[in-house]
């Protein structure tokens, strides 16, 4: 073997090392480490890289993209994990692939790849978990991680409530009230605030009200007019036959982005403005 084709078998083999060095716990580099900020469990580094910046919200939402045009929204417990490296920093498409095979390794999936990012997905231990991997940061990347899981109902309607500001203003909002993104069936944890309305509705044969819908300004105007009046005649369709409410107390109306409460500049805003209401007829 000539000295020109063993530098190129050394060369191979320090290439395929790097692209698996993933999987296995890696050297950090001689800076350490932002306060408080630790790899999740999920992925190790890719060597010489440390974190710079860190962060967990217990619940949030982040819209995953699928494919050209195509997205998903999932919500659950975010982390954040900017890495960062001050020796020379592997290439966008190494990061990527290094990630992709670590998540195969455990029966993960790549759900979309371009010159930038890759999206991952795997059920671990029963959790569904998804990940977005960003290489355009100067001498590293940013993991992005939901662990997806229904939100903690905190915050609990009351039919007393509902009475007050009906009484004062004429609307009230009905908070605990969910849907799946771009659906208009309810979700069950949305059980206990539709009981309390028709508590609402039980305790004042008198009363009759609209139900309207209402959503953000993403995707169109017409799909969103039919996708807030489907929710909230879904909402008087489950008053109706789950808790013996007659039908001509109800109407559902839906109000699509009309009404804002709040921007829709941002995703606070947004999820402000996606609600269910109750108008007094």
């Amino acid at each position: 073997m000539t000295r020109a084709q063993l530098n190129s078998l050394q060369v191979l083999a320090l290439v395929f090392i790097a692209s698996v060095s993933l999987g296995y716990s890696a050297p950090q580099g001689k800076t350490p480490d932002a306060a408080g900020c630790k790899d999740h469990a999920l992925f190790t580094r890719m060597e010489n890289m440390r974190i710079v910046v860190c962060r967990s919200v217990e619940f949030d939402r982040f819209v995953f993209k699928t494919g050209k045009g195509t997205d998903v929204a999932v919500e659950g417990k975010r982390f954040e994990v900017r890495y960062q490296t001050d020796a020379m920093a592997p290439s966008p498409l190494a990061i990527i692939r290094n990630h992709q095979q670590a998540i195969a390794r455990i029966g993960g999936t790549s759900l979309y790849e371009d010159q930038r990012y890759t999206i991952l997905k795997v059920s671990k231990d029963g959790q569904e978990i998804w990940a977005q991997v960003d290489t355009a940061w100067q001498r590293g990347y940013m993991l992005t991680i939901i662990e997806k899981k229904a939100m903690v109902q905190e915050v609990v309607s009351s039919a007393e409530l509902f009475q007050s500001s009906l009484k004062t203003s004429g609307h009230v909002e009905v908070p605990g009230i969910f849907f799946d993104t771009g659906k208009s069936e309810l979700k069950p944890e949305s059980d206990a605030a539709v009981a309390e309305v028709a508590k609402l509705l039980k305790a004042d044969p008198a009363l009759k009200i609209y139900v309207v819908g209402h959503t953000d300004n993403v995707a169109l105007l017409d799909l969103n007019m039919k996708l807030s009046q489907a929710r909230a005649e879904a909402v008087a369709q489950t008053l109706i036959t789950r808790h013996g409410i007659a039908a001509s107390r109800l109407i559902g109306r839906g109000a699509g982005p009309l009404s804002p409460v709040a921007t829709n500049d941002s995703e606070e805003g947004r999820a402000k403005n996606r609600r269910v209401e109750l108008v007094k007829q």
